[in-house]
C-alpha cells in the first residue's frame, strides 16, 4: 500500500463522518461516478515483447506522468500558498488580538474618556482570538488535508515512478549489452560453456528487464488512478475545512454544499474500488506471466516448428551497415512487413518506414563476419541488398520462408493463407522420396533392364524397410548446386586435348578407355541439380532423399537457373561435358558408380552414387565415402539408368568372351557395331553451340 491509499484509509472515517452531516448538493452523486471515463493501461502481457508499438504507447504514458508532475508542482506551489496565507491570517488575527488589548496600556496625554473604547476594544479582542482559533484551526486542517496528500502523492507516487522508470532503463540497457554478446558468440569455433553462459546471462537480463517492466507498467497504470484522486481529495479538504470554519464561525452553511461533498467523497471512495480491484487483477496476471519455464527467456530455444507458409513477419533483427570503408556496425532494429515491403521501425518512433521492396526480390542465407543465423536480401536489379542476422535459427528460417513468399506476390490474391499453404505442400509433395521403382515405363528398351541401380534378377526380393532420413544424409550436410572447372583446368584440358584430372580422385586407365568406349557411347542433355556427401551408397533411398533435400534447398534458396551440359555414358566412365567448350567437367569410373535411380513420379529426375576414399583418417587404403550427384534430363530419367546399368554389363561381360558374344547378339548395334540404344538427344548442342541458362522446372 503507497502512502496515498493510507492517506485515503486513514481520511475515510473522517469523511464519512461529515457526509452524514450533509443532506443537500448541487450535482447528484451517481451522476459524477457514471460520468467518469476509462482509464487507460498497458497491457503487461506486452511487456516482454517490448516492441516499438509498446514503446510507443508507453512513452504516451511517460509524457502524461511528465505532464501531471508538472502541473502537480505548480498546484502544489497553490496550495502552499493558501496555507501560508491562511496561516499568516491566524498569526495577523493574533497578533490583532494582542495588540487591542495593548490599548489601554498606552499612556495618552489626552487619554480621559476612552474607557468605553476600552472595553469595546477588549470586547473586540476576546472575538479575535476566538477567530485566531478557528483560523488556526483552519491553517492546520489546510496543511493536513490539502497539502500533506498533494505532498505525499508527490514525494511516494511520482517519485515511484521515476525511480521504476530509472531500473527500466538500467535493465534495458543491461539486457540490450546481453543481445549484443549473444550475437557476437561465434559459429564455427563455437564454446558451448561460453554460449551457456551468454545464454544464461541473457535469459537472467531478459528476465529482470520483464519483471521491471511489468513493475513500472503497474505504476503507470495505477497512475491513472491515483492521479484523480490526487487531485480531488486535498480540494476535498480543503472545502470541508472552510466549511467546519464557517460552521463554527457563522453557523450558516449551505445544505446543498454538504450534499456535493457528500457525492464527492462516493466518487472518489469508487475510484478507490476500481483501484483495489484493478490493482488485484495485475498482481495475478503479473503472477501468471512470471510461472513460465525459463526457456521462454532464453534465445535460440524455440519448441515450436517453423511455419514455411507465413506472408508476413515481424520481429527484431540485427541488420549490417557499414560505418567506413572496411568498417561494419550491426544494429537491432524492430522489422516487420506490409504488403509486398520490409518496413523497419527504430525503438520511439510513431511509424515505420519502408526499406526494401520485396517482388521479385531473392532471399538467401550467407556467411558473415563468423555470425550465425545471417541472411541477405536483394532486389530484382541486383543494385541494392541487405544482410540481416536472426535471434533464433526458427527466427531465420522463417524470415526467408517469408520474403520468399512474399516476393512471389502471393500478397496479392484473394486467399494469400491457402495459396501459401498449398505452395508449400505441393513443393513437399514435389520432393516426396519414392521408395520403390517396381513399375516400369513402358517405353523402355529393355523392360527387365529397366530396373535402377543394377542388373535384373530371377527372384523378386521383399522390399526393405525404409531407412531414417538421417541415417542415408548426416544433417546439415552442405549441398553444392554447380560444378565450376577452374580456368588453369581448362587450359590444362585444351593443351591436354581434353582430358582432365577428377577433382574427386578417380583416374582413368588410359590402355583400356579407348576399347571400352567404343562398345557403348551415348550422351544425354542434363541440368546439373546438386551433389552432397551421403552415408551409404548401396540403397536406392539415398538418392531419392538426396533430391528431396537439393530440390527443397534449391527452393528454399530461390535457385532456379541451371546450365545445360551433356552427361556421356560409355562402358567404362561416365563423363559431364560443357557443350559450349566440349570440355569435360567431371568424370567417374563406371565401376566407382555404386548406384542409381529415377524419380519416378517425376520421370526427368535420376541421380546416382559414386564411391570414393577418404584419406583424412590416416588409414593406408583410405575409408570409403559416397557422394550423390543429382540431374534434371530433358528425357526419361529411365533410359538414363538403363543406359549406365548397360555399360556394367558390358564390362561384366567384357571378362568372358562368350558372354560378351551372346550380349552382343541379343542387342541391336550400329552400322559401325556399337550398342544402338537411343536418338542422340541433344541436337546442335552436342555440336558445340551456345546454350544459355535455362529454369529448372524440377
Amino acid at each position: 500500500m503507497t502512502g496515498l491509499e493510507a492517506g485515503l484509509f486513514a481520511d475515510r472515517s473522517r469523511t464519512a463522518l461529515w457526509v452524514t452531516e450533509s443532506t443537500s448538493s448541487v450535482i447528484q452523486a451517481p451522476s459524477l461516478v457514471s460520468k467518469m471515463p476509462a482509464v487507460h493501461k498497458l497491457l503487461l502481457e506486452e511487456a516482454l515483447q517490448d516492441s516499438p508499438q509498446t514503446r510507443s504507447l508507453l512513452s504516451v504514458f511517460e509524457e502524461d506522468a511528465g505532464t501531471l508532475t508538472d502541473y502537480t508542482n505548480q498546484l502544489l506551489q497553490s496550495m502552499q500558498r493558501v496555507f501560508g496565507a491562511q496561516n499568516e491570517m491566524a498569526l495577523a488575527t493574533e497578533q490583532l488580538s494582542k495588540q487591542l488589548l495593548e490599548y489601554e496600556k498606552q499612556n495618552f496625554a489626552l487619554g480621559r474618556g476612552d474607557e468605553e473604547v476600552i472595553s469595546t476594544l477588549q470586547h473586540f479582542a476576546r472575538t479575535v482570538e476566538e477567530l485566531n482559533a478557528l483560523h488556526a484551526d483552519l491553517a492546520s486542517q489546510i496543511a493536513d488535508r490539502m497539502v500533506f496528500p498533494m505532498v505525499q502523492f508527490r514525494e511516494k507516487d511520482l517519485t515511484e515512478i521515476s525511480t521504476l522508470k530509472e531500473i527500466f532503463g538500467i535493465a534495458t540497457d543491461e539486457h540490450e549489452a546481453a543481445m549484443v554478446k549473444y550475437s557476437r558468440l561465434p559459429k564455427k569455433r563455437e564454446n558451448e560453456k561460453l554460449k551457456a553462459e551468454v545464454v544464461r546471462e541473457v535469459a537472467f537480463c531478459r528476465r529482470k528487464q520483464h519483471q521491471a517492466s511489468m513493475q513500472y507498467y503497474c505504476a503507470l497504470n495505477a497512475l491513472q488512478y491515483r492521479k484523480r484522486v490526487a487531485m480531488l481529495e486535498p480540494l476535498l479538504g480543503y472545502t470541508q475545512a472552510q466549511i467546519n470554519f464557517f460552521k463554527k464561525g457563522m453557523e450558516l452553511v449551505s445544505k446543498k454544499m454538504d450534499s456535493f461533498l457528500a457525492s464527492v467523497s462516493s466518487m472518489t471512495q469508487s475510484i478507490q474500488a476500481q483501484l483495489d480491484a484493478e490493482a488485484e487483477s495485475m498482481r495475478l496476471t503479473q503472477r501468471e506471466l512470471l510461472s513460465v519455464e525459463d526457456t521462454v527467456y532464453m534465445p535460440d530455444h524455440d519448441l515450436e516448428p517453423v511455419n514455411r507458409t507465413l506472408i508476413q513477419k515481424a520481429g527484431y533483427l540485427n541488420i549490417r551497415n557499414k560505418t567506413g570503408l572496411v568498417t561494419t556496425a550491426w544494429d537491432r532494429l524492430y522489422f516487420f512487413t506490409q504488403g509486398g515491403n520490409l518496413m523497419c521501425q527504430p525503438r520511439g518512433a510513431v511509424a515505420g518506414g519502408m526499406v526494401l521492396d520485396l517482388d521479385n526480390s531473392s532471399v538467401m542465407a550467407v556467411e558473415c563476419e563468423d555470425r550465425r543465423y545471417c541472411f541477405q536480401i536483394t532486389s530484382p536489379t541486383g543494385k541494392t541488398s541487405m544482410i540481416l542476422q536472426a535471434e533464433s535459427k526458427r527466427e531465420y528460417e522463417e524470415w526467408i520462408c517469408t520474403i520468399n513468399n512474399i516476393s512471389r506476390q502471393i500478397y496479392l490474391t484473394d486467399n494469400p493463407e491457402a495459396v501459401a499453404i498449398r505452395l508449400n505442400q505441393t513443393a513437399i509433395q514435389a520432393v516426396t522420396p519414392i521408395t520403390s521403382f517396381e513399375k516400369r515405363a513402358e517405353g523402355s528398351p529393355n523392360p527387365d533392364r529397366a530396373k535402377p541401380g543394377g542388373v535384373a534378377h530371377s527372384s523378386v526380393k521383399k522390399a526393405p524397410t525404409v531407412p531414417e532420413p538421417e541415417d542415408l544424409i548426416a544433417p546439415g550436410t552442405p549441398i553444392q548446386f554447380d560444378i565450376v572447372l577452374p580456368a588453369s583446368e581448362f587450359q590444362d584440358q585444351n593443351r591436354a586435348g581434353g582430358r582432365r584430372t577428377n577433382p574427386f580422385g578417380e583416374t582413368e586407365e588410359e590402355s583400356s578407355s579407348g576399347a571400352d568406349d567404343s562398345l557403348l557411347q551415348q550422351v544425354f542433355a542434363v541440368r546439373f541439380l546438386g551433389s552432397m556427401a551421403v552415408r551409404s551408397g548401396h540403397t536406392q533411398e539415398v538418392i531419392y532423399e538426396a533430391m528431396r533435400q537439393v530440390l527443397a534447398a534449391r527452393a528454399i534458396h530461390n535457385i532456379f537457373k541451371t546450365s545445360e551440359s551433356h552427361l556421356m555414358v560409355t562402358s567404362s566412365c561416365l563423363r559431364l561435358i560443357d557443350p559450349q567448350t566440349q570440355v569435360t567437367k567431371i568424370s567417374f569410373q563406371l565401376k566407382d558408380v555404386t548406384q542409381f535411380a529415377a524419380h519416378q513420379e517425376n520421370s526427368r529426375l535420376m541421380g546416382f552414387v559414386v564411391e570414393g576414399r577418404d584419406w583424412s583418417e590416416g588409414a593406408e587404403e583410405g575409408q570409403p565415402s559416397f557422394s550423390a550427384f543429382i540431374f534434371e534430363s530433358n528425357t526419361e530419367g529411365e533410359k538414363i539408368c538403363y543406359t549406365i546399368n548397360l555399360g556394367k554389363e558390358i564390362t561384366e561381360a567384357k571378362k568372358d568372351p562368350e558372354a560378351l558374344a551372346q550380349l552382343m547378339k541379343s542387342m541391336p548395334l550400329t552400322n559401325d557395331g556399337k550398342f544402338l540404344l537411343l536418338e542422340s538427344e541433344t541436337g546442335e548442342a552436342a555440336n558445340g553451340g551456345g546454350q544459355e541458362d535455362l529454369e529448372s522446372e524440377a
